[in-house]
């Protein structure tokens, strides 16, 4: 069963989907979100494996709402303007789904993301990407278990790998982000992307990495995503939030 929401500011946009995900025996609908302040709510609190998302939307734009996924959902673009479908496969959609939606064709696009995410991922060691360096016609290798965070310099991005190596690319750390294993990395600032794993520890907006000799930043855009998902590993005794009552008495 693929648990899937449905993000749009139109109330009978909602309504037919909903419909449509009624109808499909292998959907299964969680919630529903007016904007995407509500849909990070939604996706922060309930398992969530594919997101329907409007691209009109007031406030910020569903391809605004994208770079907070961090790849991390499969996503189903809805619009009324065709225009937009190549801004949403920039950004890896699975489909782009033109509204007025009739079950025949969003049937369709389910069934290709229903293929993606029952497709197993493997994973190893020898995962790597290839990059540009600064040196025309040189590709360089770099090992993704090996970057424990990505430094955003203006036209260059720097890898900073845990063996110390400091490799500049010609690329765009926006561009990079949407490229990047979602499970593995995280946008944590406008110029940085850390590797999760390689949290030691979160003090005040700073983050202490691994392998890291300074400390990296917290920005306040990414903030709340990346405390909520942190949060999903905190471990705390839920007896201590009345400790201190209890021993005053």
């Amino acid at each position: 069963m693929i648990n899937c929401i449905v993000v749009d500011d139109e109330a009978h946009a909602i309504e037919l989907l909903t419909l449509h995900i009624e109808q499909t025996p292998f959907l299964k609908l969680v919630g529903s979100a007016t904007n995407p302040a509500e849909a990070l709510q939604l996706i922060n609190t309930t398992d969530v494996d594919l997101i329907f998302l409007d691209i009109q939307m007031p406030g910020m734009s569903g391809i605004e709402f994208l770079p907070l996924l961090n790849n991390k959902y499969k996503v189903i673009l809805t619009t009324a303007f065709r225009e937009y479908a190549l801004d949403g496969y920039d950004h890896n959609v699975v489909d782009y789904l033109l509204k007025p939606i009739f079950f025949p064709r969003f049937l369709k696009a389910v069934q290709r993301a229903q293929q993606i995410i029952s497709s197993p991922k493997k994973e190893t060691d020898d995962d790597f990407i290839m990059v540009k360096t600064e040196y025309k016609g040189k590709l360089l290798k770099i090992k993704i278990q090996d970057i424990i965070y990505i430094e955003g310099k203006g036209k260059y991005v720097c890898f900073h790998t845990k063996d110390g190596e400091q490799i500049m690319a010609l690329l765009n750390i926006g561009g990079l982000e949407n490229k990047l294993p979602g499970d593995h990395f995280l946008r944590v600032h406008k110029s940085f992307i850390i590797a999760v794993p390689f949290i030691m520890m979160i003090h005040g907006n700073m983050i202490q990495l691994e392998f890291a000799k300074n400390q990296i930043p917290i920005g306040q855009t990414y903030r709340d995503v990346f405390m909520s998902q942190m949060m999903d590993k905190v471990i705390t005794n839920k007896k201590e939030e009345g400790s201190d009552t209890e021993s005053g008495n």
